[in-house]
């Protein structure tokens, strides 16, 4: 008797097109893979204009989706959805409340936005077959404070919105450049209280300053450095221990802007962050944000996807041209009864197709296509090179990527 549970988990999805009526046999393959699987996860990258109404809530990089859009993503064979995100809040509270209301109405298990910051949290839970799910989604950011879901206090009532991890980017610079940057400060008269309605700001230590978003410290040297709020930290690695202490296989999710110079590269934090959800009891972790795919690795017979880039991204904008952002993977994860990986297969994807990476209109490229050939060893063999300096090893085998879990 097989009692291994099938998580198939992918890119991010920012759906604007249904996608319910395209004929391409590639796109079916790709279904069958998730569809196969005994649930498939992925992260709904917008908010929903629906029932509640809502603004926009920012400039060029606002974007929302209608309702159909998740007949289409339910369509493709998901049925799990992380909602934590920097789109998630692009109708502001209103957009939340829709969003809740078409993802309840359709039956997914979701997490990472809420009517309060409690409900956000979670853990949310649901049954698959004979295995109890359970999800923890969280948002890095950057994104302004009202983002953010919060409880009422009895000085204020509550607000819909996201699920957060706070985290703080620290630009380390040399005692040089620290004195002239404080030296402009002094002389320009510059404070927080300048500013109209200004965020709430983290309490600086000595030999720190803070100008708009950025914090510097004085340093011998220039790095940038990503902290994470010790209190988000404890809230959400305690939602992932309560959801496993209830016998729940735990997704922990999380989507962030925290880059590494180079977005090719996995920022330096991620890794160790990802590892503690793993201590806490999530069967796997899994991030996007970065629109790309990058290393996996495996800890504690666990795995940790550090991005799965995107599987659906319907962008006009022109930064996102280079090749990499278009291709991606659907990871096939088996696990055991104690929740343990058993294997893990990927299975290459190129958004539109090899045909679609040629096409200059973004726009076309609607839908993923299975990779294969040339073009499923180029993406494969990518990932597994990455991936090898987390002690990964992937075995390219008839187009997909098989790990070693040996």
């Amino acid at each position: 008797m097989n009692d291994n549970f099938t998580l198939a988990v992918t890119g991010q999805s920012l759906i604007h097109h249904d996608t319910r009526n395209i004929r391409c046999p590639e796109f079916d393959r790709v279904k069958a893979i998730l569809k196969g699987a005994d649930l498939a996860f992925t992260n709904f990258e917008g908010t929903i204009y629906g029932s509640h109404g809502g603004w926009p809530m920012k400039g060029y990089w606002f974007g929302s989706s209608k309702p159909f859009v998740l007949d289409s993503l339910d369509e493709t064979g998901f049925k799990a959805l992380s909602l934590s995100n920097n789109h998630s809040f692009d109708l502001g509270p209103s957009g939340i409340l829709s969003t809740l209301d078409e993802v309840g109405k359709r039956g997914f298990l979701h997490a990472g936005i809420g009517r309060n910051a409690s409900e956000a949290l979670g853990p949310a839970s649901a049954t698959f077959g004979k295995r109890a799910v359970a999800m923890v989604a969280m948002d890095g950011g950057p994104g302004d404070d009202l983002m953010y879901a919060a409880d009422a206090t009895d000085h204020r009532p509550e607000r819909p919105g996201i699920n957060r991890l706070r985290m703080s980017r620290i630009l380390d610079v040399d005692a040089e450049a620290f004195g002239h940057l404080k030296a402009i400060l002094d002389k320009a008269g510059y404070s927080s209280l300048d500013l109209y309605e200004p965020e709430d700001q983290p309490q600086l230590n000595q030999g720190e300053l803070w100008i708009g978003r950025a914090a510097f410290r004085k340093s011998d040297r220039f790095e940038r450095t990503v902290f994470i709020d010790k209190e988000d930290l404890k809230n959400n690695l305690r939602a992932i221990r309560m959801a496993a202490d209830g016998g729940n296989l735990v997704i922990a999710y999380l989507h962030h802007h925290h880059w590494a110079s180079h977005w090719l590269q996995s920022p330096d934090w991620i890794s160790a962050f990802a590892r503690q959800c793993i201590d806490a009891g999530a069967a796997i972790f899994v991030s996007h944000g970065v629109p790309v795919l990058l290393p996996i690795e495996i800890y504690q017979g666990r795995p940790i996807f550090h991005s799965l880039g995107n599987f659906i991204f319907h962008s006009r904008s022109d930064i996102w041209k280079p090749n990499e952002v278009w291709e991606s993977a659907v990871g096939l994860c088996s696990f055991d009864q104690n929740h343990r990986l058993t294997s893990l297969t990927l299975h290459p994807v190129i958004l539109g197709g090899e045909e679609g990476l040629k096409d200059e209109v973004l726009q076309r490229r609607l839908v993923p296509h299975l990779a294969t050939g040339a073009a499923a060893d180029r993406i494969l063999g990518r990932v597994a090179s990455a991936s090898m300096a987390y002690g990964s090893r992937i075995e390219v085998v008839e187009g997909a990527g098989k790990f070693d879990l040996v």
